[in-house]
């Protein structure tokens, strides 16, 4: 390209207009723009929702606006003639190890995900190396307000695990974690606690595709990522951090894939948690003899709350189902929860603002 052509295409694009989009609307309503002007078909797909068909706004820009949206957080992208792709316009995503997704922030109030006027916690990032894996992996840590100022003070914690294709980030960066125990805790509805946030996966060479690939490898994952949390990841943290070491001090929860992660670890190991939950668990197999070996009635002794929940609307809700009859079977006690949606974070959010409650009472 000349000189000449170069200064031209500068100017020409700094002269296009900025696209506003996502746009939110007083009303609730939301258009979503994209400049694509060789597109022959744009579709909005946004979480919750069945694609919809994009117009041409003006000569370049396509445009949706949408019926009133319900105050959630939402994820979305478009597809440009069955390419998928993120909102160019937008800075807000929410990231994934698989399909990133652009974000739109209906606000609404007194919802748990939104900041409040109470005083806030911290998020921390911490890497390590892991001598079981052979990499350098991360995990996120929620402290909540006053930690800082107290010197002897141990506090309870919920280890909280992401999904298939979720990252350690997911929880804060999507889930809004932090701020939903900030509010909680303000409002006197939950315990301080501290909130550990690991990555969910074996070894990383490929994760993602191998254990998709068949049941046995998706099952070796799960296996190996309780041997890290239990023999890296809680040995680490305890040591940086003043948690609470008794078992009735510990829980742990996730959503899908870290629900499966979860329950197995979980309910495999009372000896290191009392507290128990699962958001819509999936993957974990229905061998449930191999899988849970000591898991029997006396579980009732040690477990101070089982927590089942799932979208009734979500793919997954006939497993968890078939889950909680086990338990049933077994005269185990478990507190069944079921929430308006499918397989999404709009449900996982309202699940974590009900589970944190009922902990460390």
């Amino acid at each position: 390209m000349s000189r000449a052509a170069f200064l031209l295409a500068v100017a020409t694009w700094a002269q296009t207009p900025a696209l506003v989009s996502p746009d939110v609307h007083a009303d609730n309503t939301v258009t979503f723009r994209l400049r694509a002007p060789h597109a022959q078909v744009v579709t909005l797909n946004l979480e919750g929702a069945s694609p919809k068909p994009m117009q041409l706004e003006q000569k370049e820009v396509w445009a949706y606006t949408s019926p009133a949206l319900e105050p959630d957080i939402y994820g979305y992208t478009f597809s440009v003639d069955s390419v998928t792709m993120m909102d160019p316009s937008n800075p807000l995503v929410h990231p994934s190890a698989i399909n990133p997704l652009s974000g739109v922030h209906v606000p609404g109030k007194d919802l748990p995900w939104e900041p409040g006027v109470g005083p806030h916690g911290e998020v921390h990032h911490h890497f390590y190396k892991s001598t079981m894996v052979g990499d350098t992996r991360d995990y996120y840590v929620y402290t909540p307000p006053g930690y800082s100022r107290q010197n002897s003070r141990r506090y309870p914690v919920l280890y909280l695990l992401h999904g298939y294709g979720h990252e350690a980030s997911s929880w804060t960066a999507i889930g809004r974690a932090n701020i939903i125990l900030d509010n909680l805790i303000f409002e006197q509805i939950a315990k301080p606690m501290i909130i550990v946030m690991p990555l969910g996966y074996g070894p990383m060479d490929g994760v993602l595709p191998r254990i998709a690939k068949t049941d046995a490898n998706f099952r070796a994952n799960l296996l190996k990522v309780r041997e890290i949390l239990l023999g890296e990841v809680m040995p680490h943290v305890e040591n940086e951090y003043r948690i609470d070491r008794r078992r009735e001090m510990h829980a742990i929860a996730g959503l899908s894939m870290g629900g499966a992660e979860s329950l197995l670890t979980g309910l495999n190991r009372l000896d290191n948690f009392a507290y128990v939950g699962s958001f819509s668990a999936g993957g974990l197999g229905e061998d449930y003899d191999a899988l849970f070996p000591k898991l029997e009635q006396s579980a009732n002794s040690q477990l101070k709350l089982l927590w089942i929940a799932c979208g009734t609307e979500d793919h997954l809700i006939d497993t968890n189902h078939k889950f909680r009859d086990m338990l049933s079977a077994k005269f185990i006690r478990f507190t069944p929860v079921e929430t308006p949606g499918a397989h999404t974070w709009m449900v996982w959010r309202r699940n974590l603002a009900q589970f944190a409650p009922l902990l460390f009472q």
